[in-house]
């Protein structure tokens, strides 16, 4: 089987970040057009490999791509996750259980992404509602990650992460509800940032939530990408109770406070690979003039039962709910084999439910009281690098994933909870060739400390090309 794939190549979109193209467009160097063909031969060549499309709509992005476009990223191709209505588009959320309508309009943050000019090609893979930390399938072909094709993408973005590390587009919508922007983007060696509660246009959905855990955002190849995407989405809505973000150009100037969190709080140590490469990222954050010092994690470890249940009733949710939330035709016996469990979960813990809300609410003001003392805090993405496919897979007994998932994903839900912003960066590679991340944390509305401490590191590590 193929190891590595990727399709760059000497077209209209080069090896060029979205910036980049959205600049030769309107240098008239390149037009929308050309990009939108050439981003398509790029989708056509690799995606028998990958399985990251869930619905092409080439023809559709040829037309939109002749038509006049405005926004930061004016002609630049995407793609849109499948848990995110796009008019005229069904969204099955990557699930058999669902069998969604065309939708009659694009939902609030489809139209925030969108107004940056982006030109969409379709709807990008994901595990079923998005609830695996891989997105694979019980009864379809997993997404694979460009870097070895046997591993996983990540997941819940794995589908948008894996188009932009393919080299097919160079920004894809992702969105996050327990580090699904940040460890796609950790998988497939991208950056990821998952903005503040509140800092992008919500989802419809996610604001009917009793706690908020799901954020809006992209997966990019470059830290000035995703630093242009902050601040044209700004363009289309600021959120006045968040300190603007503004445009980031670069690194910041003052010395640093780092807190360092080697393992997670659900009493699982961190694999050598990932610690290696977190030790060694704070080796140079020292050299660079930062103070980088270890820290007690910020909450119980009852946290991670909280949000396990927290989980569950979400999956609950959609099992009782489907009908009305998801289709009128949806089918909650076709639901794999995590969301049943997980849904099974919750309601054998039911009677928990208020102080799991109480619980998990509070970790706003336990994990604001970190950054008193620190300006970020210095972490791995997950427990361990990237798993093979099959590891995560829902066709295995749920007892056996679920085990396997909390012992993986174990850092990122704080920031979920807490609706704090983070971002993973690729600052190093496993044995076999795959990207290993870490991720930063900051205070609540602090996205722009985390552009500056990347742009920094983009600086003195630049990211490995997958195309080297």
């Amino acid at each position: 089987m193929t190891q590595k794939i990727h399709a760059f190549t000497n077209d209209a979109l080069g090896d060029l970040d979205a910036v980049g193209i959205a600049e030769r467009i309107r240098n008239k160097d390149v037009s929308a057009r050309e990009v939108a063909e050439a981003a398509i031969a790029r989708a056509k060549c690799v995606e028998d490999k990958i399985n990251a499309i869930e619905l092409a709509t080439f023809e559709q992005a040829v037309q939109a791509a002749d038509r006049p476009h405005t926004g930061i990223f004016a002609g630049v191709p995407t793609f849109v996750k499948d848990n995110t209505d796009l008019v005229g588009l069904p969204t099955n959320h990557g699930s058999l259980a669902v069998n969604a309508r065309p939708a009659k309009a694009d939902n609030a943050f489809a139209q925030q992404y969108l107004s940056l000019g982006l030109i969409s090609l379709g709807k990008s893979s994901l595990p079923e509602f998005g609830f695996n930390a891989s997105t694979e399938y019980m009864h379809a072909e997993p997404t694979r990650n460009p870097w070895h094709t046997e591993y996983s993408s990540g997941a819940s973005s794995g589908g948008s992460a894996a188009l932009v590390a393919a080299g097919v587009v160079p920004i894809a919508h992702a969105n996050d509800g327990g580090g699904s922007i940040r460890i796609p983007a950790s998988a497939c060696g991208l950056i990821g940032l998952k903005p503040t509660r509140g800092r992008l246009v919500d989802a419809e959905a996610a604001r009917s939530l009793p706690v908020n855990i799901v954020s809006e955002g992209v997966v990019t190849r470059s830290v000035r990408d995703t630093a242009h995407f902050y601040a044209g989405a700004e363009q289309f809505y600021r959120n006045p109770k968040l300190p603007p973000v503004g445009l980031v150009k670069g690194p910041g100037s003052r010395p640093l406070r780092i807190g360092l969190v080697h393992d997670s709080i659900t009493g699982h140590a961190t694999d050598a690979q990932t610690r290696a490469t977190v030790e060694a990222t704070a080796r140079l954050l020292e050299i660079m003039g930062h103070r980088v010092e270890e820290m007690p994690l910020p909450v119980k470890q009852s946290f991670a039962n909280d949000f396990s249940i927290y989980w569950g009733m979400l999956s609950f949710l959609v099992s009782v709910f489907g009908k009305r939330i998801m289709s009128p035709d949806f089918d909650a016996s076709k639901m794999d084999n995590l969301s049943q469990g997980l849904a099974s979960l919750y309601k054998r813990n039911m009677f928990k439910t208020p102080m799991v809300l109480y619980r998990l609410k509070k970790t706003l003001n336990d994990y604001a009281l970190v950054f008193k003392q620190y300006d970020l805090v210095l972490s791995p993405v997950a427990a361990h690098t990237t798993p093979k496919l099959g590891w995560l897979s829902p066709s295995q007994d749920f007892d056996v994933l679920f085990d396997r998932l909390l012992r993986y994903v174990s850092f990122t839900p704080l920031n979920n909870a807490s609706g704090s912003p983070a971002i993973s960066l690729p600052m190093g590679v496993t044995t076999e060739g795959l990207p290993i991340a870490v991720q930063f944390s900051a205070a609540h509305g602090d996205e722009r400390s985390l552009l500056e401490i990347s742009y920094a590191l983009e600086q003195a590590h630049p990211w490995r090309r997958i195309q080297d």
